[in-house]
C-alpha cells in the first residue's frame, strides 16, 4: 500500500468554549458557514466574507444534531432535533416542529436527532439516538427519511450512534456510519423511489475509535471525522485509506467543505493525553485545512408544494 497523503493542524479557527459541536454546513448562496452545539442548545454562524470575528450564536431550545437549507426559503432551515423534524428560524433560533417522530413519552425523553443530510429528490435523512444525557447509549437508534410531502418513513433499525450520511458521484449508492460499530455502511440506493437495500460494509475502522459525521469530495471519497482518534480520514472509494488530517484534539466529530478547504467540528475532551498536550484545552473548537479538492455540492430539502 502507497504511503498516504497527510496534513497537519495545530490551531483552531474558531477558538470558542464548545461541547459538542456537529453538523458543519456551507451555505454557499449566503457565504456563511454554520455550526451547532447538539448539547448546549446552540446554532452558530459565521460570514465567510469577514471571517471569523463574524460569529454569532442564538439558542435553539432544544438539542438540534443537524441543519439543512429548505428550497426557495431564506430565514428558515429544516433540522434533525431533540423529537423530529422541525424549522428552524436562522436568526431567533425559534423552532416550530414539522413532524414529531415518537409516541411513546419514554422515547420522547431519552431519544434525540443526530447526523443527516439531503438527496437528490430533496428528502431528509437523519438518524435518531439515545440522549446520552438521559440514557446510555444502546442499539435503539432508527435512520428516518422525511419526505417533501412531509410523511415520515423508518429506512433502518436499530442502530446505536447514527451518522454520517451520503451518496456516491453515480448516485445509486448512499453510504450511512454507525458510530458505534465502528463501520461505514454502503447500501444501493434507488434515487427515484429513495429506497436502500443490499446493506454490506464498504469501511471498518478497526481499531476501537468511532467514524463520525463525513463529507464526500468530487472524487468520490469520504473524509470521515474520526471521534478519539483526533483525526479525519479519505477513504477511497474502494474503501481504503488515503489521506489523513491530524488534529490536536481527539474528540472530532465532523468536516465539511468550504472550497477546497474542509471545516471540522469537534467535541470537549476531558482526558489528559500524553500524545496530544493540547487535547483538553482544544476540544469542542473548530479547524480548517485545506485539503487541494472541493466537495460535492449539498441538496436542499424541497417542500412539496
Amino acid at each position: 500500500m502507497s504511503e498516504i497523503q497527510r496534513w497537519t493542524v495545530n490551531e483552531p479557527y474558531l477558538d470558542i468554549p464548545g461541547t459538542l459541536l456537529e453538523g458543519p454546513y456551507h451555505d454557499v448562496a449566503n457565504n456563511e458557514f454554520r455550526f451547532v452545539d447538539i448539547w448546549d442548545h446552540k446554532l452558530y454562524r459565521v460570514d465567510l466574507a469577514k471571517g471569523a470575528e463574524s460569529l454569532s450564536v442564538v439558542d435553539t431550545e432544544e438539542a438540534v444534531g443537524v441543519t439543512a437549507n429548505v428550497q426557495g426559503s431564506e430565514s428558515q432551515l429544516i433540522v434533525g432535533a431533540k423529537q423530529g423534524f422541525a424549522r428552524l428560524d436562522r436568526t431567533t433560533g425559534k423552532l416550530s416542529y414539522i413532524r414529531k417522530v415518537w409516541e411513546d413519552e419514554g422515547q420522547v425523553e431519552r431519544m434525540r436527532f443526530n447526523d443527516g443530510a439531503v438527496d437528490s429528490h430533496g428528502r431528509f435523512w437523519a438518524g435518531a439516538m439515545n440522549d446520552p444525557k438521559v440514557k446510555k447509549i444502546e442499539a435503539e437508534g432508527v435512520l428516518f427519511r422525511l419526505d417533501p410531502d412531509q410523511s415520515v418513513h423508518r429506512m433502518l433499525a436499530p442502530v446505536t450512534i447514527p451518522n454520517g450520511i451520503g451518496w456516491n458521484l453515480t448516485n445509486d449508492v448512499m453510504y450511512f456510519t454507525d458510530s458505534t460499530t465502528g463501520k461505514i455502511f454502503a447500501f444501493d440506493f434507488d434515487a427515484s423511489t429513495g429506497a436502500i437495500s443490499n446493506q454490506r460494509v464498504h469501511f471498518d475502522i478497526g481499531d476501537g475509535t468511532d467514524p463520525d459525521g463525513f463529507a464526500i469530495d468530487v472524487e468520490g471519497c469520504i473524509w470521515s471525522a474520526v471521534y478519539g482518534g483526533a483525526k479525519v480520514v479519505r477513504i477511497s472509494p474502494a474503501g481504503e485509506v488515503i489521506g489523513q488530517i491530524d488534529l490536536p484534539t481527539r474528540n472530532v466529530t465532523c468536516p465539511t467543505f468550504v472550497g477546497t478547504e474542509l471545516f471540522i467540528t469537534t467535541a470537549k475532551d476531558d482526558r489528559n493525553d500524553e500524545r496530544l498536550p493540547q487535547s483538553v484545552r482544544y476540544g469542542g473548537r473548530v479547524y480548517r485545512v485545506d485539503v487541494g479538492i472541493r466537495g460535492m455540492p449539498k441538496h436542499e430539502f424541497r417542500f412539496q408544494d
